[in-house]
């Protein structure tokens, strides 16, 4: 995850005027460039949605999910504007053409070396503190998924166990049927 130059306080709009195509998230002033994942990051990631969305399907659900690219307005100030891997949301006042104005859900990000950081401890604070209810960070070089269920819960998973999700009781994900 690369910052786009340092000394200026980047704003919502500068985001907006970036280049279409070019992948990147606003956290606090500053500028992230995304780089494009890899392979098993793309499958994992598809997969997920897919189980995901079938999930809320079969059970008649009125939530819905997406994946990256997909901008989220996290603050009403428009300081934090991210691109989860995976989100889910059940509030549909919050959805805009643009993307989603407010915390989500569930959000599910499959970290990298590169965003290690970002994801571990920076999105988890802003994540936290902006009222989304459940965090999963999924680590394929560890093969272990970090779930957070705010504002107290938290366990590591490994790529075999059967996952709970906390905002659907009785679903479970196992990664490894997805890869």
């Amino acid at each position: 995850m690369t910052a786009f130059p340092k000394g200026k306080i980047y704003t919502a709009e500068d985001l907006e005027n970036i280049p279409e195509g070019t992948r990147a998230e606003l956290i606090d002033g500053s500028l992230y460039m995304l780089a494009a994942p890899s392979r098993k990051h793309q499958r994992i990631s598809g997969r997920l949605h897919t189980a995901i969305d079938n999930y809320i399907t079969d059970h008649h659900g009125n939530c819905e999910t997406y994946t990256a690219p997909f901008d989220v307005n996290l603050f009403s100030d428009n300081s934090v504007i991210v691109q989860p891997d995976v989100l889910v949301c059940c509030d549909p006042s919050k959805f805009t053409e643009k993307g989603l104005d407010g915390a989500p859900d569930w959000i599910i990000e499959i970290t990298s070396p590169g965003t290690f950081e970002q994801d571990y401890y920076r999105k988890l604070m802003l994540y936290q503190g902006a009222g989304v209810k459940e965090y999963w960070i999924i680590n394929p070089q560890e093969e272990n998924v970090s779930v957070y269920v705010f504002p107290r819960q938290y366990k590591t998973w490994s790529f075999s166990d059967f996952i709970p999700v906390s905002v659907y009781p009785g679903f479970s994900i196992r990664i490894n049927d997805l890869l």
